[in-house]
C-alpha cells in the first residue's frame, strides 16, 4: 500500500500543482485587470487636474478682466462726472451773463422811457403787444407808470394795468 501512496502521491502533488498554478495565472491576469483599471483611474484623475487647474486658471483670467472692466467703467463714470459738474457750471455761469445782460438790456430801456415825456412813452407803448409794454412798465417808478397810463388809451391802459397787477402777485 506504501507503494500506491507513493504512486498517487505525485499525482497528487501533481492535480495540486496544477491547481495551483491555474489559481496563480488567474491571480496575475486578474492582477493585470486590476493594474489596467489603475491606470485608466489615474489617467482619468490626471485629466481632472488638469481640466480642474485649467477651469480655475481661466476663471482667474476673467475674474482680472472683469476688476479691469469695473475699474475702466468706475473712471468713465467719475470722467462725465465731472464733466456733468462742469456742463453745469458752464450753463450757471452762462445763465448769470445772460440774466445781467437782459437787466442791462431792461435798464437802459428802462432809463430810456423814463426820460421821455409820458405822452410819448405813452404812444409807443400803445402801439406795442399789452404784454411787452407791460414788461417795460413794470421796471419803471409807480409815478412815472401813472403818468404814462394816464396819456394811454383807456383800453389798452386797462389790459396792461392788468398784466401789471398779476406781475405783482407774482
Amino acid at each position: 500500500m506504501k507503494s500506491f501512496f507513493f504512486m498517487l502521491l505525485p499525482m497528487i502533488l501533481f492535480a495540486q500543482t496544477s491547481q495551483l498554478l491555474e489559481c496563480n495565472k488567474i491571480f496575475e491576469e486578474r492582477k493585470q485587470e486590476l493594474e489596467l483599471k489603475l491606470e485608466e483611474i489615474d489617467e482619468a484623475r490626471q485629466a481632472y487636474e488638469a481640466l480642474k487647474d485649467a477651469t480655475e486658471s481661466m476663471f482667474k483670467r476673467k475674474e482680472q478682466m472683469l476688476r479691469q472692466k469695473e475699474r475702466e467703467l468706475n473712471a468713465t463714470r467719475e470722467k462725465l462726472e465731472a464733466e456733468r459738474k462742469a456742463i453745469e457750471e458752464l450753463i450757471a455761469q452762462n445763465e448769470a451773463l445772460l440774466k445781467a445782460i437782459k437787466e442791462a438790456k431792461a435798464g437802459k430801456v428802462s432809463q430810456t422811457y423814463a426820460k421821455m415825456k409820458a405822452s410819448a412813452a405813452a404812444q409807443i407803448l400803445e402801439q406795442m403787444e399789452p404784454k411787452e409794454a407791460a414788461r417795460i412798465l413794470a421796471t419803471l417808478k409807480p409815478k412815472t407808470v401813472g403818468q404814462i397810463l394816464s396819456k394811454m388809451n383807456p383800453q389798452k391802459a386797462s389790459k396792461i394795468t392788468l398784466l401789471l397787477e398779476g406781475d405783482m402777485k407774482k
